[in-house]
């Protein structure tokens, strides 16, 4: 029963992160920058705190009492994931909800999955799994072989991404993602793959406010609701750094008061979009509550949002014009992805 209510809970999560981007595309006459810190501001500033005094009551006490080393750290995981965040908004900017969630997503997935274990080959610590253990254990072998699957899927969506590119007129590509561009959308793509894995080495680190949240009588369920506030600190300061720095550049300040736009269903859809995305995590907590916080749990909701987000695609059009041969290679891509995701989760489930 406790797998399948964390399977449950995974999904929910999944839908939320797959789909929290659209609001976005309801925002007109806004600059990207301006939007995106919006919708961050409630993601990163306004809803964890929220969700953390409906679910955890005397959470500020958990974090005032909380070794300044763990702070530091989780804080530290928070503005390396604030940058693959950002860059994620930039990478389904320029490549689409489909293509963007596979190239970004199958990237995370396989440093989530092998990044910790190379660490503590050279930092050994007690109860922790090492590379060199994962290369010679058999369930090791097959995490691995999931990530190298993982890294093939993510080349054919890759070359899907250049037959669209070579196919389809400027207005075609515009027409389904409106500033398509393949380039930039996998280069920023492979860095927020590779830096959001960082959000499930944040959750490791704030570990001890969860354990100290359970330990004084509260829900087990929602433990991680704590943690999250201290990590997503750091998500907010990355990205509001930067949007400003884009506000500034691009002198979008007037965004904010532009009356020529309308602001009100700007700022509820940005607020949307956030309060989405937050979501994902709310639910993730709740899943890793059921299922721990291991790779499997990981994987699993990386699996659900490469699943809903192609579907958005879908949806969206964005493969519209295109051929049954490029058709055929970005859905093989995908199901080489998620076929590779499920291997990882295999693998650390017979650990």
């Amino acid at each position: 029963m406790q797998i399948i209510l964390g399977t449950i809970f995974h999904f929910i999560g999944g839908f939320a992160s797959g789909s929290f981007y659209m609001p976005f595309k309801k925002v007109k006459g806004w600059a990207w920058e301006s939007y995106w810190i919006i919708g961050g501001i409630f993601s990163w500033l306004i809803v964890p705190p929220l969700a953390a005094w409906l679910t955890l009551p005397g959470f500020t006490e958990i974090i005032a009492n909380t070794p300044t080393s763990t702070i530091k750290y989780t804080f530290m995981f928070g503005v390396l994931w604030g940058i693959g965040g950002l860059t994620y908004g930039l990478g389904v900017r320029y490549l689409g909800m489909s293509l963007g969630n596979s190239v970004v997503l199958g990237f995370c997935s396989a440093f989530g999955a092998l990044v910790p274990s190379i660490y503590y080959n050279f930092f050994p610590s007690a109860g922790k799994t090492t590379f060199t253990e994962m290369l010679t254990n058999s369930w090791g072998q097959v995490v691995l072989a999931g990530v190298a699957l993982c890294l093939i899927g993510i080349y054919i969506c890759g070359r899907a991404g250049v037959l669209k590119e070579q196919e389809l007129s400027e207005d075609q590509k515009k027409e389904s993602v409106a500033e398509f561009s393949l380039g930039k959308g996998l280069l920023v793509a492979i860095a927020s793959g590779i830096l959001s894995s960082c959000f499930n080495f944040g959750i490791e680190s704030g570990k001890p406010m969860a354990e100290a949240a359970v330990a004084s009588g509260l829900n087990p369920l929602y433990q991680n609701n704590v943690a999250y506030v201290v990590l997503l600190w750091g998500g907010l300061t990355t990205n509001l750094i930067w949007c400003l720095v884009l506000n500034t550049r691009n002198k979008t300040f007037g965004d904010y008061t532009n009356s020529k736009s309308p602001l009100i269903g700007n700022y509820l859809f940005s607020a949307l979009a956030g309060t989405t995305w937050f979501l994902q995590f709310f639910f993730y907590g709740m899943g890793e509550s059921k299922l721990g916080n291991g790779a499997s749990s990981w994987i699993l909701h990386m699996a659900f949002i490469i699943l809903v987000a192609n579907g958005w695609g879908i949806i969206l059009k964005e493969w519209k014009g295109v051929s049954k041969k490029t058709r055929a290679t970005i859905t093989l891509g995908i199901a080489t992805i998620i076929l590779s995701v499920l291997i990882v989760g295999y693998g650390n489930a017979i650990k």
